[in-house]
């Protein structure tokens, strides 16, 4: 029963965030701001790549010392 009313509630906020986001995008749109948002969003995810990459070669990098110490 606790489960259906989180459930519930959950998805009334839902609802009520994308109204708001909907309103939100169409006062950017009209103030030429949305093209900042995008470009911000844009940046983070790519500094967010950079980072996974640059710790996935460093992950690599150990990993072969690790299996050149062994054999």
């Amino acid at each position: 029963m606790i489960k259906k009313l989180v459930c519930l509630v959950l998805l009334l906020a839902s609802l009520n965030t994308r109204a708001q986001t909907a309103e939100m995008a169409d006062c950017f749109r009209q103030e030429g701001k949305i093209y900042v948002v995008i470009t911000v969003i844009g940046i983070v995810f790519a500094s967010i790549i950079l980072a996974l990459l640059l710790i996935e070669r460093k992950i690599s990098k150990l990993e072969k010392e690790i299996k050149e110490q062994k054999g």
